[in-house]
């Protein structure tokens, strides 16, 4: 998986923050999070919907909303050149290049007009300059790859003609054609059943394994990567609640969200039980609460936690490298 505390990391994300127009005011759905992939790491990067998972992968990749999205502040640097001072067009290309990325969603993220086959060879044509007989013939040999049954036949079929998980495999397909250095995968088993999740999660495993790139695996579901990742990122509301070692994140979280998040896993041994959840909803990102973000929703929460914004820091005496943006982390640790 890669060594976390390598000199120079593959992807670093340094105090990135970015903020929206919108009729109804400035939105800064990323609010200074700070994080980074080793060369060759799986680091999940997890929490609710609208936290600022996908966000964060759009802004890596170059693809925030013009004009109303931007960074505001903040740095992304990749392999030593920084992604944010470059111009749109040098970020397209690295981005087609040396990072790639899943989409959730490759029903529309594929061209229902043309076969799976052309779709797969166009970036082999379009960025390394393939004959079409080539790219197709290397198209052929990534669908067989990712575990399409009959891809030779198969692949003259259209994007309908395949269930969600063949479309996803597919998509994988496309993202490794020219060898990326980092894969940025969000939510890559949204809307999977849970056998077809853990097919597409292992094949994620084997081709890094293979390729040795970096993966940023973006999800909402902690059972989905608790064995996939080494490290964990967690945010809230647009910052950093906390990060870590999976391990360490999962057997002892260090603040009050990831707790819950964790609580709220179904389990086998639940029975007929009552589901846990966390109390309230996440804030509106036009009026997020002063303070810390979640302490509406915290039951550690004191006077402090409403006025004071916490720092992302290491708890005091912990062994781990964890590290959370809680004032009570200490009591969070000794709770759990």
């Amino acid at each position: 998986m890669g060594n976390a505390e390598s000199a120079s990391p593959l992807l670093a994300v340094d105090g990135l923050t970015v903020e929206f127009s919108t009729r109804a005011g400035s939105v800064r759905p990323l609010d200074a999070i700070t994080f980074d992939i080793a060369r060759g790491e799986t680091v999940a990067l997890l929490g609710e919907s609208g936290s600022g998972k996908s966000v964060t992968a759009q802004a890596i990749m170059g693809l925030l909303p013009r004009p109303a999205g931007r960074i505001t502040s903040g740095r992304i640097t990749f392999d030593g050149d920084e992604l944010t001072a470059m111009s749109p067009e040098k970020v397209r290309a690295l981005c087609g290049t040396r990072i790639a990325m899943i989409f959730q969603d490759p029903l529309s993220s594929l061209n229902p007009v043309f076969r799976i086959g052309a779709q797969v060879a166009e970036p082999l044509r379009r960025r390394l300059g393939m004959r079409q007989q080539d790219a197709m013939r290397r198209a052929l040999e990534l669908l067989r790859r990712v575990g399409i049954p009959d891809a030779e036949r198969r692949m003259h079929h259209y994007p309908h003609q395949f269930s969600g998980g063949q479309r996803q495999r597919i998509m994988i397909a496309m993202a490794l054609a020219l060898d990326p250095d980092l894969l940025i995968a969000d939510e890559p088993t949204t809307a999977l059943d849970v056998t077809v999740q853990a097919q597409i999660m292992q094949l994620l495993s084997d081709l890094q394994a293979e390729h040795g790139m970096a993966i940023l695996l973006i999800t909402h579901d902690l059972g989905v990567v608790a064995d996939a990742a080494s490290r964990a990122v967690v945010l809230y509301a647009g910052r950093v609640a906390e990060e870590g070692r999976i391990r360490d994140v999962y057997d002892n979280s260090a603040h009050p969200y990831t707790e819950g998040l964790l609580a709220s896993i179904p389990q086998a041994d639940q029975g007929g039980g009552k589901l846990r959840s966390i109390t309230g909803a996440p804030p509106n990102p036009l009026a997020f609460p002063q303070g810390c973000r979640f302490h509406p929703r915290c039951p550690y929460a004191q006077e402090r936690c409403r006025d004071e914004r916490p720092e992302l820091r290491h708890p005091t005496g912990w062994a781990s490298d964890q590290a959370a943006s809680c004032h009570f982390t200490e009591e969070v640790l000794q709770h759990g």
